[in-house]
């Protein structure tokens, strides 16, 4: 008997469906700007969460040390700091030699610069170490860390000449500070955009069901209950939003396509057009459950009106 009942409830959201053509058209266009605008929220998070990968990418502190720190020193610190788990390895180590190599290499062109080292015979730099932390946020503690006695000599003297936290701390607070504004904006912002479509779709599904309210208030008076004159709206809502997001589908493989070298070149490398392709099992997902969702419970909640007879 159930699913006889069933049946019949799928079998009359279809007739709904097809027999609505023109409304049911309406429908999924309004419903498909609403998904465009999930679609669109997923890209926008995408090109954010992209260009502020690389933004941190390239914030650092590097730690300079001394000429005379023997090596095995900064190697023991080296190793302390790469257990520290703030700290993103690779932890890099420069020796002294190199940073002279690379000093060399950079000002090949300076000949007052390198005839001042040639005059001083001795190597004037000391190495390097170049560490990254997992979040901008977490490179004060790292420097706390350089801080504490583990960085002194045999002979209590710091081993550490200069770490470049204090120079760039003003930008990478300023980075931290854009990172938790943006996450904020964007969950707002999405949140927001999914309660204004979500309106506008459920207004226009409740023009659907106008146009059935006098069967509805029939099947109320022989005895129907609520659950089955509520099922073919709510199966008709879903048809909806399925058509909906395949439709919406497949109108974002062409603008991504055409936004794809824009985006390359413009958000430091995101082509959204492979984004697309490489996550389609995932955004095919999200945007099939939304529709599905929006249009079965916008019809299921619209239909409330016309059931008290």
């Amino acid at each position: 008997m159930i699913w006889i009942k069933l049946k019949r409830i799928v079998r009359s959201g279809f007739y709904s469906f097809w027999r609505n053509g023109f409304v049911s058209l309406s429908s999924i266009l309004v419903m498909m700007v609403t998904l465009f605008v999930i679609g669109s929220t997923i890209f926008s998070g995408a090109i954010l969460g992209s260009t502020l990968n690389q933004i941190k990418d390239k914030v650092d502190v590097n730690v300079y040390f001394v000429t005379t720190a023997p090596e095995e020193e900064i190697l023991a610190i080296k190793e302390s700091i790469e257990k520290l788990p703030e700290v993103a390895p690779p932890v890099v180590y420069i020796s002294k030699e190199d940073v002279l190599a690379d000093f060399k290499k950079r000002h090949e062109n300076d000949e007052f610069t390198l005839q001042a080292l040639d005059e001083l015979g001795e190597n004037p730099l000391g190495a390097t170490l170049n560490i990254k932390a997992k979040d901008p946020s977490q490179y004060e503690s790292i420097v706390k860390f350089l801080d504490n006695e583990s960085t002194l000599s045999s002979d209590g003297t710091s081993i550490i000449d200069k770490v470049n936290y204090y120079q760039n701390k003003d930008a990478i607070d300023r980075l931290t500070n854009i990172i938790n504004s943006a996450n904020r904006l964007g969950v707002i912002l999405t949140i927001f955009l999914i309660i204004i479509s979500t309106l506008i779709t459920f207004n226009t599904l409740r023009l659907v069901i106008y146009m059935s309210r006098d069967e509805i208030a029939v099947m109320r008076l022989v005895g129907a209950s609520t659950n089955y004159i509520r099922g073919p709206f709510f199966v008709a809502g879903a048809i909806y939003g399925f058509i909906s997001a395949i439709f919406t589908l497949i109108l974002f493989y062409p603008i991504t396509i055409w936004l794809g070298n824009t985006t390359e070149n413009f958000f430091v490398g995101l082509n959204v057009f492979h984004y697309y392709t490489a996550n389609f099992g995932q955004i095919f997902l999200v945007i099939v459950a939304s529709g599905v969702a929006i249009g079965s419970v916008s019809s299921f909640l619209a239909v409330r009106k016309y059931l008290k007879v």
